[in-house]
């Protein structure tokens, strides 16, 4: 063989191990990443933590222990961040962020973010604060076996189902007070695009449309909150199918606030889901329909199709509503990975 066929051989072959560990890179999985992040979080705990974050995947009582409310009010378990030294802390935020995709943890962090405001605001008020959310575990992080990731506190709940290939963040609830704060100079709503995108639909219909979609009556908050697994609701307002394709398209947009907040590849395979439903899916709204630039809406207003709820709902009690909203997302089909999980 001469030296050229021996370059040319070499730099096939650095071609080939080039090209393999781009293959391996891309094999490393959005679920072999949150299982990596998961086992980290895990061996950072001392025993006594490890034994409190982690629970059975069939844990009922585990299961269905989330709410808007403050952990005061309404307990969680797990381990709080506030047990935790920094480096457990890291590894903890760090699955969680793993889970997710990076707008979906900008949210997480300013949901929690917000809540230290309402501590301050409060003069300091314990009950508050970053410190009180908690993680657990249901079931052995795995690539193959379905397990449950859960971090949620004061108006925020995340369920997170892995089994194998597939996420499921439902039900999930994201909320906010204040809905509107200051962080380092910038104007900060965790819940502003769900509000601004909502109103710009809504905007967006026709006179018979806005007819159809304005409920008679009024809402005052979650129908299918904490404490409401199972329960079904009958579709209202105006189907996807009476909508133009600029309508449903913004529509889908609006969906993606929820749906997105999960990683990209999740996040991906449920959008093409709701996407095939669309026409199946309504859009209803109750309460004003005029609102202020720049602060969230004081409506509340749902979507509803096969595969997903949706929920906004600011809350009337206690002062301005645009400034407290609870939200929530699920799939009747689906909550909790139920749909997956026993396959």
């Amino acid at each position: 063989m001469n030296h050229f066929s021996i370059r040319t051989l070499c730099g096939v072959s650095a071609l080939v191990l080039i090209c393999s560990s781009v293959t391996v890179a891309k094999a490393q999985t959005a679920t072999s990443r949150i299982v990596s992040a998961a086992n980290i979080f895990l061996s950072a705990l001392d025993e006594r933590q490890r034994q409190s974050a982690l629970f059975a995947f069939d844990d009922e009582k585990q299961r269905v222990r989330w709410s808007n409310l403050p952990v005061s009010f309404a307990p969680r378990a797990g381990v709080s961040l506030k047990q935790l030294n920094a480096a457990q802390r890291s590894a903890a935020l760090a699955l969680v962020s793993s889970a997710l995709s990076r707008k979906g943890f900008e949210k997480v962090e300013q949901i929690m973010e917000g809540d230290e405001v309402n501590k301050i605001k409060e003069g300091n008020n314990p009950i508050f604060g970053k410190d009180l959310y908690y993680l657990s575990i249901l079931g052995k992080p795995s690539e193959k076996d379905p397990w449950m990731l859960q971090f949620g506190g004061h108006h925020l709940a995340l369920n997170i189902t892995i089994a194998g290939g597939r996420g499921v963040l439902t039900p999930t609830l994201t909320g906010a007070q204040p809905a509107l704060y200051t962080s380092n100079g910038k104007t900060v709503r965790p819940l502003g695009q769900e509000s601004d995108k909502a109103f710009a639909l809504l905007n967006a219909l026709d006179e018979n449309q806005r007819k159809q979609a304005i409920l008679s009556y009024r809402l005052a908050d979650l129908v299918l909150g904490p404490g409401q697994d199972g329960k079904t609701i009958q579709p209202e307002g105006l189907k996807a199918s009476a909508m133009n394709d600029r309508q449903r398209a913004m529509l889908l947009d609006l969906i993606s606030e929820w749906a997105g907040i999960i990683h990209e590849s999740a996040a991906v395979a449920r959008m093409a889901e709701l996407k095939a439903d669309i026409n199946d899916t309504w859009f209803a709204w109750s309460g004003p329909t005029t609102a202020t630039p720049g602060l969230n809406i004081t409506a509340y207003y749902r979507i509803q199709g096969p595969h997903l709820v949706i929920e906004y709902a600011p809350q009337r009690l206690g002062g301005d509503p645009s400034m407290h909203v609870h939200t929530m997302y699920r799939d009747p089909t689906n909550d909790y990975g139920r749909g997956i999980a026993t396959k």
